[in-house]
């Protein structure tokens, strides 16, 4: 009897320092990257509203230049490539919460975000503009948004610049709301990529809109992830393709596609 219940301690210990042992080796599986490889799948978010970088055309199909630039990660680190597609406002609260591996959807490195996120090596770089209607003389600066209404998503860097100068920003979940309110008088003016301006006046050549001014510096665009060690080697490996595919002129190419300008370098 005493000999069985010897037996049955030392499974028991055995059982324990198994678990313990498989605890201790299982450092991969908290590694996004392991975690992302295994699945077969990255999961990736994104507006789908916000055109030339993530929206969807005539037949419905999620295009743009961030979407090429996504699949193209997901493919060099061989696996599926799956959208998910949301608000701005609750884009990088996803990212917090882990519904998805990485954020791809024009983001502007930010000394505020910096602090948060860790970011990849930048894969495009972008100028602010003030965006008015065509016969607005009021607007050439940034300080002149002081008292005066815009059109933005909220929580996004465009409505952090404006209120910064006075301005009233009128949220929005979608660019083309910005332009509606802009046409209707509604807002004076609205804040935006300048890409995103020249892509709209293209697909909307009838719109009375202009640009009032311009930052003289351009914004890097990059892919933020979660601040944590099990995120660095996929940053890492994401660094590293991004510069495959600068080097490669892939990024130039899908700039010039989507952009009709070359703003995968700085300016």
């Amino acid at each position: 009897m005493k000999g069985k219940k010897i037996l049955t301690m030392l499974l028991a210990m055995l059982m324990l320092m198994s678990t313990l042992l498989t605890g201790c080796s299982g450092g991969a599986s908290n590694d996004l990257l392991a975690q992302i490889k295994e699945r077969g799948e990255l999961i990736i978010a994104m507006e789908g509203t916000w055109a030339p970088w993530t929206y969807h055309d005539e037949n419905d199909q999620l295009v743009g230049y961030d979407v090429e630039v996504a699949q193209l990660i997901a493919e060099k680190l061989g696996v599926k490539a799956t959208f998910v597609e949301g608000e701005w406002d609750g884009l990088l609260a996803g990212l917090d919460s882990k519904r998805y591996d990485i954020l791809v959807n024009g983001v502007d490195i930010t000394e505020e975000r910096k602090e948060k996120y860790d970011f990849t090596t930048p894969y495009a770089y972008n100028h602010t503009v003030i965006i008015v209607r065509g016969d607005n003389e009021d607007i050439h600066s940034l300080d002149d948004l002081a008292g005066k209404k815009t059109a933005n998503t909220i929580s996004g860097i465009f409505a952090t610049m404006a209120e910064s100068h006075g301005a009233e920003v009128t949220g929005v979940t979608a660019l083309n709301q910005s332009f509606e309110l802009l046409a209707q008088g509604r807002v004076d003016a609205t804040l935006n990529d300048e890409v995103t301006y020249l892509s709209y006046v293209r697909q909307h050549p009838e719109a009375d809109v202009k640009i009032a001014a311009r930052t003289d510096e351009a914004s890097p665009i990059a892919i933020p992830l979660r601040k944590e060690k099990e995120t660095e080697s996929l940053r890492a490996e994401i660094d590293k393709i991004l510069e495959e595919l600068s080097t490669s002129g892939k990024l130039s190419e899908l700039s010039l596609k989507y952009f009709g300008i070359d703003i995968s370098q700085a300016s």
